[in-house]
């Protein structure tokens, strides 16, 4: 057993292209047996507007591109930055483009090989033209040592944004005369790389969902605002009702628990009178109530549907209009006059009925 020497780029006078960058370009397994790549550029300045030059360019199994950034004993601070914009700069390259710039890296380099022959080999694909390229971007990023701020925004970026990035480092050894260069990974760490994937998607479903939250309650808070002061010139119903982020409103009956409702969402707009005392029987009994005097409501209203929901202490009658969506402007108008002249004959249609529940129900609590 022999000691070899840890060394540093400079110890051993190694330029970042004639060195490192010539023997990542030609290990396509340099980050990992299961992570072969298929570079198709190098010294890549073919970016419109701007004269920067991305380090190595590759195509990885899943046929997307990877971008790699490789520097020597220090990444610099501006690594993190310098590669995404490398990323956006390649996520609109087309798989024309693609091509095309592979072939022009073969021909530069004196092969006679066919780019699309190449790529569809290494993709296990027998047509090209079945083949899809870039559907996202990878970032490899490969130093000796990587100063704070860029590990601190890297780890940000893959568990904030779920960014597919990599770091490696690079640790050359020498003994005699041989070069030994050891690859690592160490952001993600590779043990818990699964975890910490999973853990950043879920970290961005959970910031979509709240994106998509603070969206809704928007949508909601604008709808209610168009709907109540209209509706506030028909009915008095409402009049103490403010504009809610929730995607229904309710103002009170006369009868405890028994609330008139607007409800809305991405497939209906609906006006509920609806039963939410705190015991199951009273709403099944103000419900039953109800449901007696069936026929001569609906002469009022038109249709109700009477959901007496068996399975739970609530009871609901609805009236619904279907095929139009809260997320759909153009569908607001339709929706406020259907939600205005339901409630208004909601109201009138069951004053009385819900009076003399009322009066029944409290003699009950009496007796």
């Amino acid at each position: 057993m022999n000691k070899i020497k840890c060394c540093t780029f400079s110890d051993l006078k190694f330029r970042e292209r004639e060195h490192l960058q010539e023997w990542l370009e030609n290990t396509p397994t340099a980050f990992g047996e299961d992570d072969e790549l298929l570079f198709i550029q190098k010294e890549f300045d073919g970016f419109d507007d701007t004269r920067e030059r991305l380090d190595l360019l590759a195509i990885d199994k899943q046929g997307d591109l990877v971008i790699i950034e490789n520097k020597l004993d220090d990444s610099g601070r501006d690594v993190t930055w310098q590669v995404l914009k490398y990323a956006s700069y390649c996520s609109s390259l087309s798989k024309q483009q693609i091509k095309d710039i592979y072939q022009s890296y073969l021909d530069k380099k004196g092969v006679s090989e066919n780019a699309e022959s190449n790529i569809s080999d290494f993709l296990d694909a027998e047509d090209f033209k079945e083949i899809q390229l870039n559907k996202t971007q990878r970032i490899i990023l490969v130093s000796g040592n990587y100063r704070k701020e860029v590990t601190s925004t890297v780890l940000w970026l893959l568990q904030k944004y779920n960014i597919k990035i990599q770091c490696f480092k690079a640790t050359p050894f020498s003994f005699g005369e041989q070069i030994f260069l050891n690859i690592e990974q160490i952001i993600p760490v590779h043990e818990v790389e699964e975890y910490t994937i999973k853990m950043a998607e879920k970290a961005q479903e959970e910031q979509s969902t709240q994106e998509e939250q603070v969206i809704r309650h928007k949508i909601r808070i604008e709808f209610w605002k168009l709907l109540l002061p209209k509706l506030n010139t028909k009915t008095n119903l409402f009049a103490n009702v403010s504009p809610s982020k929730d995607n229904w409103i309710t103002a009170g009956s006369g009868v405890s628990g028994v609330g008139f409702v607007f409800s809305i969402a991405k497939n209906y707009a609906r006006t509920e009178v609806y039963m939410s005392r705190g015991n199951t029987e009273e709403n099944k009994f103000v419900f039953d109530k109800l449901f007696l005097q069936k026929d001569e409501i609906e002469k009022q209203t038109g249709t109700l549907e009477w959901e007496r929901l068996e399975n739970k202490k609530a009871c609901r009658i609805k009236q619904e209009l279907r095929n139009v969506s809260l997320y759909e402007k153009d569908d607001w108008d339709k929706m406020v006059d259907f939600l205005i002249m339901s409630m208004v004959k909601m109201e009138t249609a069951f004053k009385k009925p819900l009076q003399t529940i009322n009066r029944e129900l409290k003699a009950e609590v009496k007796e």
